[in-house]
């Protein structure tokens, strides 16, 4: 395995950690999916360049929208249930109620 892919994978491995066991803040949550996001982003990058093909070199920035959409959405939740509940802890949102 290369540095490259050590650093990646275990990045990746880190947000997906950090969105399994911290489950404190929506806010972090959110962190940790748009760090996910971001290092898919550098592995189909950098798959597209050591390929050396064209036909995927527009797959980074269609990600890169879906993230930064996924990214709006999840700050307007936020927001949302920062303002009826108060607060973003995850323990206090029941989906159950209206």
């Amino acid at each position: 395995m290369t540095p490259v892919h050590f650093t990646i994978s275990s990045a990746f491995l880190l947000g997906l950690a950090g969105l399994a066991f911290h489950r404190t803040h929506l806010l972090s949550a959110l962190l940790c999916l748009e760090g996910m996001m971001l290092t898919l982003f550098l592995a189909l990058s950098l798959w597209a360049l050591q390929l050396d093909v064209t036909n995927y070199s527009s797959a980074p920035l269609l990600m890169l929208a879906f993230s930064a959409c996924e990214a709006s959405a999840g700050l307007a939740l936020l927001v949302a249930t920062a303002r009826t509940h108060g607060t973003d802890h995850l323990k206090n949102l029941n989906l159950l109620q209206c």
